[in-house]
């Protein structure tokens, strides 16, 4: 009987696979096929197409004819079909030969044999054939035929029962992924529990690690994260974590890094977008009605992003900036009022945008303690003085607070002395002193300050004008030093241009007539020793002596490297650090120390010729 129930059975989803498959004939494409080359880029499956599987229902005995006398000649026939796989597709095979020759009682224990050998082949092929059958129609119709030949010829036994069910097994899981392949195909993948993943599911209910199946349920996953990013795309990304989290219910053991890897991504799009609509918003803000164009901006980002989101802070602030203070344009230059009276130093406005801070590998005379590099981006500009706070200028502040520089309180200071050719303690050398110790004019850049001076100074500008001013980062010095330029030095590579700094020249001279060994060859400035201030050509910012004249404190506290240093170019300060960071060559410096990306530590209480400052202010 059981035997029986599965021979029915086997049957029964032939013929209902012989149903599904009489849309599918060859020739022109059906409707669903076309539907799936429409879902390509949605993960896709195609729909196999098929003839009729009736012929494979049922096998007919080929009539055969044994004459009177033949039947050693029919034997040898069988036996050379066996020999030859041909086991029972003609009057010739083997099969239907070794059936005939059983109705003779001479040669049935021969044919019983042979019949018995033949069915071993044929089991063989079968299942060599439903190895294939998962993918090929063709297998599975070969192996629907041989089940039919298998159950005519020994429907008891134990092999042909076994292969009944294997075949019956692969029908089942033919027709399952076909229905789920249409369903596919027509967009209903079965997030809900109609469609096409419960029947790849149940494929694997029967046929577990099915390739075709495995790679069904892998196109759903697809395209389920296909449809995240569509939703992602279109700022719907309510939706697109729903289908992520469809998604993630497809395969949650093996498909776990997929969806984690899109939801990586659809998170970049988002933080992309954001990113968008702030530069949008900030970029609108000069502009007539600009204010409300940032505005729009806000409200899309506020709708997308999640709650404390900094770049929706930002924008904000820069609204209520433009609302509250108005904007300066890029490259303007202005004082503030002090309320001292007078005006502070005048300050260019550098424009927002981003570089790559540090050396590359490779480049010359560079050091581990410039990189790694890093991109830096500065979302809104900020001004800098354009030039070196002059004596003149510390003179004002000196007059209104009474600040006691670090070298007046211990009477000394590094000055140049021109018979070592070398930087020598020299005492009653202050702010108030050039590069030699003696007095220095209004117009030179002050020397003979500490860190602490020149943020004291930045604090003393802040109070008189009620905004923020301070000492530049590091990354910002860099950044307006390069002024859009990413070369070894700020104007480019070789020789500076004639005027284009005050740094070692080999033509240079001191007043005792001597000359630079390490500098740069056939260049000339004209000075020993600091110029005063904006005498040689501005950078593309309209920025002075960035590149020469005097090094300059910045606000950054010293470190090895550029690892963990902040992303968004904001000073990297430690409390009571004892060493800060001092940048740009100075009158004195070589060519490998007047590079963009140069760098170079000092005590906070540091003061001599060679070290100055300029102040930035916020936006």
């Amino acid at each position: 009987m059981e035997t029986g129930r599965t021979t029915i059975r086997s049957g029964i989803a032939a013929l209902l696979l012989c149903v599904l498959c009489v849309a599918c004939t060859r020739g022109e494409a059906p409707p669903e096929e076309a539907a799936a080359d429409a879902a390509r880029h949605d993960g896709s499956v195609t729909i196999s197409g098929d003839d009729s599987l009736a012929d494979s229902l049922t096998w007919r005995v080929p009539q055969v004819t044994i004459e009177e006398g033949g039947e050693a000649d029919a034997l040898r026939r069988a036996d050379r079909a066996l020999a030859e796989g041909r086991l029972f597709e003609d009057t010739d095979a083997a099969i239907p030969v070794f059936l005939e020759l059983r109705n003779w009682p001479a040669m049935a224990g021969n044919a019983e044999r042979g019949l018995e050998r033949a069915l071993r082949q044929l089991l063989g092929d079968g299942r060599a054939a439903l190895s294939n059958a998962d993918d090929d129609i063709e297998a599975l119709r070969t192996a629907q035929r041989i089940a039919a030949v298998t159950r005519s010829i020994r429907a008891d036994d134990e092999g042909v029962v076994a292969y009944l069910g294997r075949v019956d097994t692969a029908e089942q899981a033919w027709q399952l992924n076909v229905e789920g392949e249409r369903a596919f195909a027509e967009g209903r993948l079965g997030e809900t529990g109609d469609g096409a993943l419960p029947k790849f599911r149940a494929v694997l209910e029967l046929r577990p690690r099915q390739s075709r199946a495995m790679q069904n349920i892998a196109a759903v996953e697809s395209a389920m994260i296909r449809r995240a990013e569509v939703a992602a795309d279109a700022a719907d990304y309510d939706a697109s974590g729903r289908w992520l989290a469809h998604a993630h219910e497809v395969r949650p053991d093996d498909g776990v890094s997929t969806v984690a890897d899109a939801r990586e991504r659809i998170e970049r799009m988002r933080a992309a977008r954001i990113v968008r609509l702030r530069d949008q918003g900030i970029a609108a803000l000069p502009r007539l009605n600009g204010v409300n164009v940032a505005r729009g901006h806000l409200v899309e980002m506020l709708r997308i992003a999640r709650p404390g989101e900094p770049a929706a802070i930002e924008l904000r602030e820069r609204i209520d900036l433009a609302v509250h203070y108005g904007l300066y344009g890029p490259g303007q230059v202005f004082t503030d009022a002090l309320d001292g009276g007078g005006r502070g130093p005048q300050m260019a406005v550098v424009p927002h945008g981003a570089f790559t801070m540090g050396s590359p590998p490779g480049e010359p005379d560079s050091s581990d303690n410039e990189r790694p590099q890093r991109p830096i981006r500065f979302n809104r500009g900020f001004a800098l003085s354009i030039h070196e706070v002059t004596v003149g200028e510390f003179r004002r502040f000196i007059a209104a607070t009474g600040h006691q520089t670090r070298a007046e309180r211990r009477g000394y200071s590094m000055a140049y002395d021109e018979r070592s050719n070398n930087f020598v303690r020299r005492s009653r050398v202050d702010w108030r002193s050039d590069y030699r110790g003696m007095p220095a004019g209004d117009d030179l850049p002050v020397l003979h300050v500490s860190a602490r001076d020149a943020e004291a100074y930045a604090d003393w500008l802040a109070t008189q004008t009620r905004q923020r001013y301070r000492l530049p980062s590091e990354a910002e010095f860099e950044y307006a030093l390069r002024a859009g330029g990413q070369e070894r030095y700020p104007w480019g590579s070789g020789m500076p241009p004639q005027g284009v700094a005050n740094t070692t020249g080999a033509l240079d001279r001191s007043l005792g007539g001597r000359q630079w060994a390490n500098a740069f060859a056939g260049y000339e400035d004209g000075y020993w020793g600091p110029a005063p201030v904006g005498n040689f050509t501005p950078n593309a910012w309209g920025l002075h002596d960035l590149a020469g004249n005097v090094s300059e404190w910045v606000a950054d506290c010293w470190h090895d490297n550029y690892r963990r240093a902040p992303q968004d170019g904001s000073a990297w300060v430690n409390p009571g650090c004892r060493d800060q960071v001092i940048r740009g060559g100075s009158w004195s410096s070589s060519p490998a120390q007047t590079r963009s990306a140069w760098r170079a530590p000092a005590q906070v209480d540091t003061t001599n010729a060679k070290v100055g400052f300029r102040v930035a202010r916020d936006l």
